[in-house]
């Protein structure tokens, strides 16, 4: 297929797939704790019903222990020499958060105008971008071939990423039914509307609890303030020693450099982050070596009296919750136990912490020479009529490293539907139908394009 009958396919399409689209976003496929099983069976079940009647000749459900069923489907290769890529996305989406905030109720996909450089205008809905859309534009591709594609495809839809699952440690104990030679991870998107992005790094992730207790219970702070130890100032003056004075991480042995690659411009990534007029960013040097190859240490939660309701005392014990983001590259236990062994070297005004190390989970850093993403180049390019960014990202996908385990010789990509626009995991997520075609048609050229390079673009295996 040529690129400008690819194109015409892929437009001609578009309708079916924005009704789809809104089919699927109008279910609230929820896998959390709380919320009721029914939509995310309902979400399911479209997804394979969808994958069938796009031509998938086998098409089945993988239940496993405490997890949403995930839908799996395989077409053979067209020949012995053709490669086998694997498609991955996820039916569940996010809890809405509060409903007051959405200018149009989270599950019923409503019509926006065209931002940010997309032309069309888009849908706003839960789930919609993340990752719907994606689910969506791997039919797409499907259709356009009429479901015999020139590449093997396997196809994984799982449906509890959001929440954590089982699922993300099984592949490498099922090796040959995730063995490919190339793996499209369908759960990201473009820097920005309009601009083709592969990810190639993702951050990896930990938490830590550090907590201190100095009293029995809380006293007078009249009579014992200035001599009876504050657990909340011990906590505090600990934290504090975390970063430097510029807001870069200060614990030693915490990976960081430059960043080579794409990234936000500042006036981007203040609207983005929603930063208040007049203040400063934190941190100093590139925002790529600040959001990606680079370490943060947020503090997300502390217990510690309300300020409505405090009184007038000592506090006997305080406690605190960090998130650790750290390089792709840098080990998951080492980097968790770089921050564990700088709490536990403090001894502010001479009290020992308590520190508990908590979850971790690798990141995740791209291989970027081989044919798949030199096929992906020209894709993105074909698609969008311009060069690809090579971004990374803060946030963590755990089953990237699964499937990169189970098929350790796979080439793995990661782009698709969304953007950094879009508000994932926010009121008012919308994914821009511009997106959504030209990720279509990238899909569908990068399996051409991947199918002539492995047989060395003249029919014969490279």
């Amino acid at each position: 297929m040529t690129p400008e009958e690819l194109a015409t396919t892929v437009d001609g399409l578009m309708d079916g797939l924005r009704a789809d689209l809104v089919r699927l976003a109008e279910i609230p496929s929820i896998a959390f704790p709380g919320f009721p099983d029914g939509p995310v069976q309902e979400a399911h079940d479209l997804v394979a019903e969808l994958l069938r009647d796009a031509g998938v000749p086998h098409v089945e459900r993988l239940d496993l222990p405490d997890t949403a069923p995930v839908v799996y489907g395989e077409i053979p290769p067209p020949d012995p020499g053709a490669p086998t890529v694997l498609l991955y996305g996820h039916y569940d989406v996010q809890p809405p958060g509060d409903e007051k905030l959405w200018r149009s109720p989270p599950f019923e996909p409503t019509p926006i105008e065209g931002d940010g450089g997309g032309d069309g205008g888009g849908l706003r809905a839960r789930g919609i971008a993340d990752d719907k859309s994606n689910v969506i534009a791997h039919i797409g591709m499907l259709r356009a071939y009429g479901g015999r594609p020139p590449v093997g495809v396997k196809i994984v839809v799982e449906g509890q990423e959001e929440y954590g699952s089982a699922f993300d440690g099984y592949p490498p104990t099922d090796p040959d039914r995730f063995a490919c030679d190339a793996m499209v991870i369908a759960d990201l998107g473009n820097l920005r509307p309009g601009t083709p992005t592969l990810t190639t790094g993702l951050r990896g992730a930990a938490e830590v609890v550090v907590e201190v207790r100095t009293l029995d219970e809380p006293r007078h702070s009249g009579e014992f303030g200035g001599a009876a130890p504050d657990a909340l100032l011990v906590l505090l003056k600990a934290l504090a020693t975390l970063h430097d004075v510029h807001g870069d991480v200060a614990v030693e042995g915490l990976r960081r450099e430059e960043w080579a690659g794409t990234s936000y411009t500042e006036e981007e990534f203040r609207s983005l982050a929603g930063v208040r007029e007049g203040m400063p960013l934190i941190g100093s040097g590139g925002l790529g070596e600040r959001l990606w190859s680079g370490p943060a240490i947020t503090v997300i939660g502390l217990d510690a009296p309300g300020v409505e309701h405090a009184a007038s005392a000592v506090v006997p014990y305080a406690r605190a919750k960090l998130n650790l983001r750290f390089h792709p590259r840098q080990d998951p236990v080492e980097a968790r136990g770089r921050l564990v062994d700088h709490l536990r070297s403090l001894r502010p005004f001479g009290v020992p912490l308590t520190v508990t190390p908590g979850d971790t989970g690798p990141g995740y850093e791209a291989e970027t020479g081989g044919p798949a993403y030199r096929a992906a180049l020209t894709a993105l390019k074909e698609a969008w009529g311009k060069e690809a960014a090579y971004v990374a990202t803060g946030g963590s996908i755990p089953l990237v490293n699964g499937l990169a385990q189970a098929a350790p010789g796979a080439e793995v990509l990661l782009f698709g539907a969304q953007d950094s626009m879009c508000n994932l995991h926010a009121p008012n997520e919308r994914v821009l139908l511009s997106e959504l075609r030209d990720t279509v048609v990238a899909m569908g050229a990068f399996v051409r394009e991947y199918a002539a390079a492995a047989r060395g673009g003249d029919g014969s295996r490279a």
